[in-house]
């Protein structure tokens, strides 16, 4: 029992501290209009109070004295009920602009926390993503962020109205009459707990209703699975009996459910009601044998209060689980906000150029302040590097490998093995355990992550296409390249040739998923797309295994055009596709089992012999 209530408070502490948050936040993002919107909302509570309080005067001063004249004169009445138009007046128009200013700024918020989410997203690390599913991070861009702006605009507002309704109209009432409004808390207190006893009885037989329900739909799942042997057997009595069984105990609970129901629902619409005549009757009986001093108009406004009375508690309640609900929705974004981003000590920057003969320099600061510019080779260097996404799990062992500049380095191996790893690491979408990696005898540590990455070209199998034209999304890999340089990388990946078969060529439109484009054509236009950003270095994914072997020839071609002079690390399952290769790794749950090129490997007869010759696949 104390672990359960400490774990409410907890949890009543995080939402106390996300709503403090949230609130913050609505301050930040624009606190005047926050000001004003408050300052309607109390004009708005206290126009409702201040014109049912003025029923009073209208029957006394203005109503009442009528009856007593032979000629009513009904000027001062005119007046007086114009007065009570214009205090609705105000409520109804601050009512409007409260609701007008919270929806603009909830608009704002949403604004807001979508571009800080979005920009907190890209600096994340990969492996939050691996850790986290993407359907469950979008939820919290769509599903979270609708919820939160309905609470700011809705919620939030109609809360802070209702206990303010709330309280104004108990202030009203006990200036009226305190003993009538005692007797009102009475009579609501008690209708309330006959709600609850009534809710609390219905749920219990609600629970049961649908406890019996599975029962059924599972007994009937079963008898469908086992028609057959049923039949077999001849016992369909017994399962009709079985089935009368489950099905009279779910009409009992049912009728149980829904008898304390639908007493429990006319009550619950009727309270207001009951109030209101009880205060009617009792009010009337006062004022006429002047139990209390207690006038007509007294009762009249009165009334028109213990109408008030009863509907912002309603409120209330069904707004506090909105927001309870809105609260959670926010503490998910709030726990993607203070994911901790990628971190990056790297001080080594890349930059365009040739002055040290080269298209890429490194720039790397030296102790006496100066930047050295060292040309970009495209020389990797894995030297016994040792890897784990956890401790316990290790996944690469004593990896060294050595890429000279322009060698192309293809890495084979069943899933699993570690071939993606060894390109995540030279990303550094993750930190190695041991061991070194240089890039062009510079320690990748030391390089900025955003400029090694810009050094990098990668291709993988899942092709991913951005909505917009086929020029954009070549241009995509640089976007300062002229039309003529797209035109170029087209060609040189082969992609030119059914580009200009398209019915609109470069400038045709296409969706992320590429539209009506093969797989061959989209990974054509992935080609040229690396290709036009001319980095040092390529990385293949898999870029061969999800097309046909005609389109592979295609697409090889591409291939071998883009890696022409640079450095290449080529993950393969189709061993076709890396014959050419200068050094092919053979790697085995992280270990580097055999490595040489293709004439190497096949005098070997190991491992990559039996794949080549159809002994062993590929898992």
């Amino acid at each position: 029992m104390d672990k359960a209530l400490e774990n409410k408070d907890q949890a009543n502490g995080h939402r106390m501290k996300t709503l403090g948050r949230l609130l913050r936040l609505i301050v930040k993002t624009s606190p005047w209009m926050l000001t004003v919107s408050m300052i309607m909302i109390v004009l708005a509570a206290a126009s409702n109070v201040i014109g049912s309080l003025f029923i009073e005067r209208l029957i006394n001063n203005y109503i009442m004295p009528l009856t007593k004249e032979k000629v009513p004169n009904y000027g001062p009445l005119e007046i007086a009920i114009a007065v009570m138009f214009g205090i609705y007046a105000i409520g109804f128009l601050s009512n409007y602009l409260f609701n007008m200013l919270m929806g603009v700024l909830a608009q704002k918020v949403q604004y807001r926390v979508r571009n800080e989410m979005f920009t907190h997203m890209e600096s994340l690390p990969i492996s939050y993503f691996d850790q986290n599913e993407f359907g469950d991070i979008m939820s919290r861009y769509t599903n979270d962020i609708d919820t939160l702006m309905q609470m700011i605009s809705q919620s939030i507002p109609q809360f802070t109205n209702s206990v303010l309704s709330l309280l104004f109209v108990v202030c009203a009432m006990f200036s009226l009459s305190w003993q009538l409004t005692l007797f009102s808390f009475i009579i609501f207190a008690l209708s309330i707990g006959i709600v609850r006893f009534l809710t609390v009885k219905s749920g219990n037989y609600f629970q049961i209703q649908q406890k019996k329900l599975g029962q059924i739909n599972g007994y009937n799942e079963e008898r469908l699975n086992g028609l057959k042997v049923i039949k077999v057997f001849s016992h369909e009595l017994e399962s009709k009996a079985g089935f009368d069984k489950y099905n009279e105990e779910l009409r009992q609970a049912s009728g149980r459910a829904n008898t304390y129901a639908t007493v429990l629902f006319p009550i619950m619409g009727n309270i207001g009601n009951l109030l209101y005549v009880l205060i009617a009757f009792i009010g009337g009986a006062v004022a006429i044998n002047q139990w209390a001093p207690l006038s007509l108009g007294a009762i009249g406004s009165f009334l028109q209060l213990s109408r008030q009375f009863s509907m912002p508690i309603a409120q209330i309640s069904q707004q506090l689980n909105s927001i309870v609900m809105a609260l959670a929705g926010a503490e998910r974004i709030f726990n993607l906000e203070d994911q901790a981003s990628e971190p990056d000590d790297g001080t080594v920057t890349i930059s365009k150029g040739d002055e040290v003969g080269s298209n890429w320099n490194w720039n790397v600061p030296q102790k006496d302040g100066s930047i050295k510019k060292v040309p970009v080779r495209g020389h990797i260097v894995f030297d016994h590097v040792n890897f784990s996404y956890v401790p316990e799990h290790q996944i690469l062992h004593d990896i060294s490998i050595d890429a000279k500049p322009g060698m192309k380095v293809a890495l084979v191996g069943e899933t699993g093995a570690g071939k993606t790893t060894i390109s995540n690491m030279l990303n550094r979408f993750y930190e190695i355990d041991s061991g070194t990696i240089t890039y062009d005898g510079i320690p990748i540590k030391n390089i900025k992550k955003d400029d090694l990455r810009q050094s990098l070209s990668i291709v993988l199998q899942e092709t991913h296409l951005f909505t917009g034209t086929i020029m954009d999304n070549i241009r995509f890999g640089n976007p300062d390249a002229s039309d003529d340089d797209v035109y170029q990388a087209a060609k040189l990946s082969h992609a030119d040739e059914f580009i200009h078969n398209l019915d609109h060529g470069y400038q045709t439109v296409i969706d992320g998923d590429g539209g009506d484009l093969s797989q061959g054509q989209m990974q054509l236009l992935s080609i040229a797309r690396a290709m036009i950003a001319d980095e040092p270095v390529m990385i293949l994914d898999e870029a061969t295994s999800s097309i046909d072997t005609r389109t592979e020839k295609m697409v090889q071609a591409g291939m071998d055009n883009l890696l022409a002079g640079r450095t290449s690390f080529v993950i393969a399952h189709r061993l076709s596709t890396i014959v050419n290769s200068d050094l092919i790794l053979v790697l085995d749950h992280g270990h580097i089992i055999e490595r040489g090129n293709h004439e190497e490997l096949l005098k070997q007869k190991g491992y990559y012999y039996e794949l080549y010759t159809g002994k062993k696949e590929i898992q």
